[in-house]
Formats: structure tokens, C-alpha cells, sequence
């Protein structure tokens, strides 16, 4: 039986609110807006900060100079405040790190950030993949940012975001069906996509295929 959920998820296809529906109803915890939170206290930095971070990947200039400040810390002496030591890779390794703790916990569901990667070779949780019609995310989306203009351009960034990040920290393609037990779309309904991932947890746990890795 399957005792974790993780839920990964175009922008726009409701895949949060599937994941909140399903905690709910299981009465599990839910790691998804609390994560950050959790991210922040664990690295004393403020939250906006963590935020920032969130899902992102380092760009090589910003780790040329992560580099470059520690040499001239340990060179002059200077202290370092975490402020300037936190960036992406940072939030990435406390990331995992958080999703490991709440695996260990158990009974809980988490929505992104490289869960099925981190967990992927553990044969009691199940993987579930969110996608939905273009109409539908560009609808959602709209709804969600009023004020941005070209809602078709942030649908796509954002997804370009997730899957630079898999790809980043964990060699992996988000796309690969290989990585989830499901792969659904979210038009059959909230209800009806939680209910079938529900009833797909009571089942006997089951190993996925390996992590394919990104050529290089």
C-alpha cells in the first residue's frame, strides 16, 4: 500500500487543487505552500527569499560568483551572511532534503520540487502526473494573473521552468512516463482525478521503471 502521494503538474491544470482535495479527503498533510515556509525556517532566511528560489536553476554567472564570494570571504576574512550564500542550488538541496523528512514521516502528499525524482525508488509511494487542455490552463491562468498579458507566454515559461529544474538537479525528463504510475488529464474533472488516484493508492505498491537520464 502506498503511504506517500507526489503530484507534479502543467501550470494551469489544477494539479493543486487535486493534491489539496486528495489530503484532505485521506486526511494526510499536504507539502505544497507550507513548503517554503519550512525551507525559510530551516535556513533562517526570509521567506520572500526562499520564494524567490523556489523551482529555479542558477544560471553559471550566479555560481561563478557564489564561487568567487567565498574565495574572497576566506581571503579577507569577511563574513558571509546567508542572505548572499542563499540561491537556487541552495533551495534545491533543502528541497530534497524536506522531501525526504516528510517520506520518513509518511501519510502526506507533495505537489513539485523533484518529488517523484527524490522518491523515486521508493516502492510505497505513488506517482501521479497532471496535465490539462490548453483552453483549460489558459483559462485558469487568466484567472489567476488578471493583469498579465500574455497569459500564453507565462502557461509556457513556467513549464520551461519545472522542466530546466528536473533536468538541473536531477538529469531527468519531466515529461518521462517512465518517473509516474499516472499520467491524467485533469478535463475528466477534480473530483473524478482524485477519486481514481485515491483508489489507486489502496493498491499494492509497485516500483516504477528507472529514471531515464538526459543525454548529454
Amino acid at each position: 500500500m502506498f503511504r506517500v502521494l507526489t503530484i507534479s503538474r502543467e501550470y494551469g491544470s489544477g494539479g493543486v487543487r487535486i493534491g489539496q482535495g486528495i489530503a484532505e479527503k485521506l486526511e494526510w498533510k499536504l507539502l505544497d505552500k507550507a513548503f517554503i515556509d519550512n525551507i525559510a525556517r530551516a535556513a533562517k532566511v526570509d521567506p520572500q527569499l526562499a520564494q524567490r528560489f523556489d523551482k529555479r536553476t542558477d544560471s553559471w554567472l550566479t555560481r561563478l560568483g557564489r564561487q568567487g564570494l567565498w574565495i574572497g570571504a576566506l581571503e579577507g576574512g569577511a563574513v558571509i551572511s546567508q542572505k548572499n550564500l542563499f540561491d537556487a542550488e541552495t533551495m534545491a538541496v533543502l528541497s530534497q532534503k524536506t522531501i525526504e523528512e516528510a517520506y520518513r514521516e509518511g501519510s502526506c502528499v507533495i505537489v513539485g520540487r523533484g518529488g517523484q525524482c527524490v522518491l523515486h525508488n521508493r516502492k510505497d509511494v505513488f506517482h501521479a502526473f497532471i496535465y490539462g487542455p490548453w483552453a483549460q490552463k489558459l483559462k485558469e491562468v487568466r484567472r489567476r494573473v488578471p493583469e498579465k498579458e500574455d497569459i500564453e507566454e507565462v502557461i509556457r515559461s513556467m513549464d520551461r521552468q519545472r522542466a530546466d529544474y528536473i533536468r538541473r538537479y536531477f538529469r531527468c525528463n519531466w515529461m518521462d512516463p517512465h518517473l509516474y504510475h499516472l499520467m491524467m488529464c485533469s478535463a475528466l474533472g477534480e473530483n473524478t482525478v482524485q477519486s481514481i488516484i485515491i483508489e489507486a493508492l489502496a493498491s499494492e505498491g509497485k516500483q516504477c521503471g528507472p529514471a531515464a537520464q538526459v543525454p548529454a
